[in-house]
């Protein structure tokens, strides 16, 4: 599994809160991705997973497999209570050597997108991840980063780094886009 590029600009912690967090830029790159809506994060989000690593294991139109990248990220898109609204974005990064030319989909549900570097607030934890776990560590990022951070409030990203049958020792991730000033 190849983990996408980063480049870590600094790490941040508050004491008295014991909460440490990362600022990473990321080089945009093309990434494939599938969305749902009417679901909820933890009834589509293995369905949606499984369907990247089918098109990304072979299922495409060169039926190359092109081993596979982490993390998984998910978009989410939180209401004003902090409940994620039921609208999702799935993705991975196309590994480096198909990033000029990846191969097609063959499932329609499946796009290429061509995204822009960004730079984001990282808060790590383990565990198995659901919606309750991610909306809980995305509360304690921005209670860590208070009123003022520049970061968009309208959507996060919840990133996993391992496979769902790795027991122990798990990684994930909220990320928190940063406006650009």
């Amino acid at each position: 599994m190849c983990v996408i590029g980063e480049s870590r600009l600094a790490s941040r912690s508050l004491p008295q809160e014991g909460v440490s967090y990362e600022v990473r830029r990321y080089d945009g790159a093309k990434y494939a991705s599938v969305s749902s809506e009417g679901r909820t994060f933890d009834q589509v989000t293995g369905e949606l997973v499984r369907k990247l690593l089918v098109y990304i294991g072979g299922s495409n139109d060169q039926g190359e497999a092109m081993g596979t990248t982490a993390p998984v990220i998910i978009t989410v898109y939180p209401r004003d209570d902090g409940v994620m609204s039921r609208r999702l974005v799935v993705s991975l990064r196309i590994p480096t050597n198909y990033q000029v030319s990846p191969p097609v989909p063959i499932d329609s549900a499946i796009r290429i997108e061509d995204r822009p570097g960004m730079t984001v607030y990282s808060l790590q934890f383990g565990g198995f991840a659901g919606e309750t776990e991610y909306r809980a560590e995305a509360s304690r990022l921005t209670k860590t980063l208070g009123e003022t951070a520049p970061f968009q409030r309208k959507q996060y990203f919840c990133c996993t780094y391992d496979p769902p049958m790795k027991p122990y020792g798990r990684r994930n991730e909220v990320w928190f886009l940063q406006e650009e000033p």
